[in-house]
């Protein structure tokens, strides 16, 4: 009797795990069309004196068609650089594996957003971008966790190791960027 309570415990605490790994919001439009996004998460957090810079990424499903919202957000106390992404704008993942996933910008031309933070005194740079996954790189991310990210920008390219964690202090929170594909790919499929 023990052993079958307890084999039910560790059951009823998988299931329950593995629900909570998952947090999405899904959105259903006029048209029957379903939108599945994943909340954001911290990929790369870089605080140097009065300088800070973050990376965000999230997942989106929109019918069936899987892909990654990217967030550049920076915040300094002197004007931050304008970046920009365009039609040729990727993102270069490098697994642990060895494999490079790509992901190809389906934004024509966009530009970091500058505001000015009063409460801070900081000037706040944010660029958004939407990527789509080339041919089998799904299923590479699925298996390896990442070991860095190259991302082209309009005119220039820019490299971020990632971490097997980032206790944000910042954000309040611990985020696992190194697994972020393994452990959310599942959400939006």
């Amino acid at each position: 009797m023990k052993k079958a309570f307890f084999t039910f415990a560790f059951l009823l605490s998988f299931l329950f795990t593995n629900a909570q790994d998952c947090q999405y919001t899904t959105l259903t439009g006029a048209d029957g069309s379903e939108v599945k996004s994943t909340e954001e998460s911290l990929m790369y957090e870089k605080v140097f004196g009065g300088t800070s810079s973050f990376i965000f990424f999230s997942l989106t499903n929109t019918d069936g068609i899987p892909v990654l919202s990217f967030q550049l957000l920076s915040k300094s106390n002197d004007f931050s650089k304008v970046m920009c992404f365009d039609k040729a704008s990727k993102i270069y993942i490098q697994l642990m594996n060895g494999k490079i996933a790509t992901l190809i910008s389906i934004n024509e031309n966009s530009c970091s957003n500058l505001v000015y933070d009063s409460d801070e005194k900081k000037n706040i740079s944010v660029l958004t971008g939407t990527f789509l996954f080339t041919k089998g790189s799904l299923e590479e991310l699925e298996k390896s966790p990442i070991a860095f990210i190259r991302i082209k920008y309009s005119g220039e390219m820019a490299d971020y190791p990632v971490s097997r964690e980032i206790q944000s202090e910042t954000m309040g929170k611990l985020y696992y960027p190194e697994k972020y594909f393994i452990n959310n790919l599942k959400c939006i499929k």
